[in-house]
């Protein structure tokens, strides 16, 4: 049983990630963009199993996906799913990030921007705000996060629940023209 569970959560996982790597592939940011937030996965200040399915709207066009997401205090496990093949699977320890790919996923797909959208939508702004490079801050006001290059908003999120990994959540990003809705699954155990 725990067998099925882990391999329905490892799905689930994938499925989450791929919306966040096509979306990062589609934009191709230029290196200078990226902050290169790793932040620790106890920074978190909890451990969630979620399931979740995006949406990713850029140029007209929409991309579904289901993912699922472990998060405990020593690491990060994603693992991404297309039309039942894992086509992702990430691994984070808080020192080493490990990621697996499948060879048609394209090359501008990257872990660490998977890494870091995901922690900028679901840690404490903070954490963040703790380890944001020069020039970068975030502001949170109820449900609304920006995040800002000096005083320029790059993305803003709203969540429409809370904690911040259940009902929906809606990463505008502004620089790169896309938008990413995470419809968040009951917890399962």
């Amino acid at each position: 049983m725990r067998g099925s569970v882990m391999r329905f959560r490892a799905s689930a996982l994938a499925s989450a990630a791929l919306p966040l790597l096509l979306a990062a592939c589609a934009t191709t940011p230029p290196p200078q963009a990226r902050l290169g937030l790793k932040l620790a996965p106890a920074a978190l200040g909890t451990s969630i199993s979620v399931q979740q399915h995006l949406k990713v709207e850029r140029n007209g066009r929409t991309d579904d996906l289901d993912v699922a997401l472990q998060v405990e205090p020593d690491a990060i496990d994603v693992v991404g799913l297309a039309f039942s093949q894992r086509v992702l699977t990430l691994h984070y320890d808080g020192k080493e990030l490990s990621s697996w790919r499948h060879v048609m996923l394209p090359s501008q797909v990257r872990a660490e921007d998977v890494l870091e959208d995901m922690q900028l939508t679901l840690w404490p702004a903070e954490a963040i705000a703790a380890a944001l490079p020069e020039g970068w801050r975030i502001a949170e006001q109820g449900a609304y996060r920006t995040l800002f290059l000096k005083d320029e908003p790059i993305m803003q999120i709203s969540y429409s629940g809370t904690p911040r990994w259940s009902g929906t959540v809606v990463l505008d990003n502004l620089r790169y023209h896309y938008k990413l809705t995470i419809q968040f699954a009951a917890p399962t155990d």
